[in-house]
């Protein structure tokens, strides 16, 4: 009669049972030196020799001839216990047999000296199956039992035992076995039966057996009574695997986010009745493959496969960053235990592909750590291609944009232009101005003697509506006056409304205060902007400043003038008179160019220590920035009243 390997191949001495030295050592120098206990318990994962070194130790200790703590399985009890026929060794079920009547029953037996042996020996397999009472019931006859019984309990779930019953035992683990040594026990159990069997086979089905021999040699059981000569496609075949192209082929549409290409191979695996249970037990085996290359330096001491294998684990562990390996591995786990709960494991495999394949379909906090991975390390890639394509051109980023605004020296010799002169925020930009060659010609244009005097011009109520104005860039801004020199009715009364274009009021820029004040001296020659530039900087020449500081003087004369014009009269608490709140905006504007203009006709008031600025226009908060115009009005006042204020607009 046929038996089937693991029952056949089963270890009869402790040199036998494969992968637990820390057990069989210990049991056998008991046996030898007749150290005894009167209970023992075994416990480790299925298939890893519990019950077996149970048999053996029975027989070991009934001996007639024991030979170094091994049974010799020649003399009349090891050949009975082995055919059974010894009812002095007593194997008992503790799934079927769990209540407390069957504990009595037992306790009653043990009262008996053997019929045959020396000790009657009692196995209980799967003891933490027993109920509370029946736990309770065994706890006195377990710890001082007969003089010729023995105890044995056997368990792969020993956190369900009570610590009364563990305290009262001599604890044994067994480990899983290590899969080398399961590939070997298999090509010799293979050998044996006539069989041949590859070393990559024998490591596959130590794999699959997890540790456990019994497993591995129930899997090569099948194989044989496929072919005698197994290799890798049998295993596959009989384990229920799908092959190594479906899996590979399925992995890297995972990391490619092809969900329809990934419900394809599913769909096709499973009309070739490929378990898809088992199916997701392989991806997971395969993620932890890849975390743990990624993870460990040498993962070859962790993994089992064979260099092959393993260069391919590494190429392929590259699509995936590490975040995306644990929340795979987080959502294939789900996978499986909600499979074990229905009926229809198809769904459930589909469901942890899209998620997979489409993490922006899931709301947890994993999911939002891989998209940003994934975002992470397509900005590297985006990097690596810009830094490529062209490696001394980058610009740090840091950089403003200010600076590379256009060049402002390409100006006319005669009349040279300010460096830090605003433009208008309507007028075209640099680089859309006509040429200088294009503009027309100055004697085309109106002079400004021409323009009608300032108390000739007509009432605010009778001027056209702003609509009918004419466009502010019409008027040709100071950046592009034609090469000549601006000509004035009186340089000695000329003012503010003398010049065409140019008003205190409403207006977004002083540069016509400026001429004004500038206008021509007593050998008429024109204010020369960058010279008062630099004799107020510091950084002027003595022979180049003989006439500079008379023109400070009338400029400063006529901007606290303008200034007295344009600011009303107040009567607010705390409110900064007129000539000394033009005196800060002189300073403002004189420290920070760009904000000339931008201050005009406003009014400000001192609470505490902050300075509340009320604007004349007040469109131009938009355009003006509480923080930089804090920065230099606050250095401004600093310097005219002595002390620090914070700045607010009203």
């Amino acid at each position: 009669m046929y038996r089937v390997l693991y029952r056949k191949w089963r270890p009869k001495v402790f040199a036998d049972v494969i992968g637990q030295p820390q057990v069989t050592r210990t049991l056998s120098s008991q046996v030898k030196e007749n150290r005894l206990s009167h209970a023992y318990l075994f416990t480790g994962s299925r298939g890893t020799g519990k019950t077996t070194c149970a048999k053996i130790f029975s027989k070991a200790v009934n001996c007639l001839a024991p030979v170094n703590g091994d049974p010799c399985n020649e003399c009349e009890l090891c050949r009975g216990i082995d055919s059974g026929s010894v009812l002095d060794i007593v194997e008992i079920d503790a799934a079927s047999n769990r209540s407390i009547d069957d504990i009595r029953l037992l306790k009653d037996e043990v009262n008996f000296t053997p019929s045959q042996a020396k000790y009657r020996v009692y196995i209980i397999d799967e003891v933490h199956m027993l109920t509370i009472e029946a736990f309770n019931a065994l706890l006195k006859t377990l710890e001082e039992p007969p003089e010729h019984v023995k105890f044995i309990l056997a368990t792969t779930e020993v956190h369900k035992l009570p610590s009364t019953i563990l305290s009262r035992c001599q604890r044994f683990d067994f480990r899983r076995i290590e899969p080398q040594d399961i590939a070997e026990r298999l090509k010799y159990v293979a050998g044996e039966e006539g069989a041949q069997l590859s070393h990559e086979a024998a490591m596959l089905i130590a794999r699959i057996a997890d540790g456990g021999m019994r497993d591995a040699l129930s899997l090569l059981d099948r194989c044989i009574s496929v072919s005698n000569t197994v290799d890798v496609d049998i295993v596959s075949s009989s384990a229920g695997l799908m092959g190594r192209e479906h899996i590979y082929g399925l992995i890297k549409a995972i990391a490619s986010g092809d969900t329809a290409k990934c419900l394809m191979i599913l769909d096709e695996l499973h009309k070739g009745s490929c378990d898809t249970e088992r199916l997701i037990s392989e991806l997971i085996d395969r993620f932890r493959s890849f975390l743990i290359v990624k993870t460990v330096h040498s993962p070859e001491n962790l993994l089992v496969c064979t260099a092959t294998e393993l260069n391919e684990i590494r190429q392929i562990s590259d699509l995936f960053p590490k975040e995306t390996v644990l929340y795979a591995l987080n959502i294939l786990t789900s996978a499986t235990e909600a499979m074990r709960k229905t009926q229809n494991r198809r769904i459930e495999a589909e469901m942890a592909l899209i998620r997979l394949t489409r993490p922006e379909t899931d709301e947890s906090a994993a999911a939002l750590g891989v998209r940003i991975a994934q975002l992470e390390k397509e900005i590297e890639m985006l990097k690596r291609g810009v830094l490529k394509a062209s490696p001394v051109q980058t610009v740090p980023s840091e950089m403003p944009v200010m600076r590379e605004i256009p060049k402002r020296e390409e100006k006319s010799e005669s009349f040279p232009a300010p460096k830090e002169a605003p433009i208008s925020d309507e007028a075209p930009p640099f680089d859309e101005a006509p040429p200088f060659d294009e503009t027309p010609p100055f004697d085309e244009t109106p002079p400004f003697d021409e323009a009608p005097p300032f108390d000739e011009a007509p009432p605010f109520d009778e001027a056209p509506p702003f609509d009918e104005a004419p466009p502010f860039d019409e008027v040709p801004s100071f950046g592009e006056t034609p090469n000549s020199e601006f000509r004035t009715p009186d340089s000695n009364n000329s003012s503010l409304g003398e010049f065409k274009g140019f008003s205190t009021e409403g207006s977004s820029s002083t540069f016509g205060a400026m001429f004004a004040a500038g206008g021509e001296d007593d050998d008429d020659e024109p204010f020369d902007f960058e010279s008062f530039v630099k004799m107020h900087e510091g950084n002027h020449k003595k022979e180049e400043t003989e006439a500079v500081p008379e023109r400070r003087e009338v400029f400063e004369n006529k901007y606290e003038s303008s200034f007295e014009e344009s600011i009303p009269e107040t009567a607010a608490a705390g409110s900064i008179d007129r000539t000394t709140w033009g005196k800060i905006v002189y300073e403002t504007e004189h420290l920070f160019p760009p904000l000339i203009g931008q201050l005009t006709g406003s009014v400000a008031r001192i609470e505490g220590g902050t300075i509340y600025i009320t604007l004349a226009d007040k469109n131009l908060k938009i355009f003006v920035k509480e923080q930089m115009l804090g920065k230099f009005v606050t250095q401004a006042a600093a310097s005219i009243l002595g002390k620090e204020y914070k700045i607010k607009l009203d």
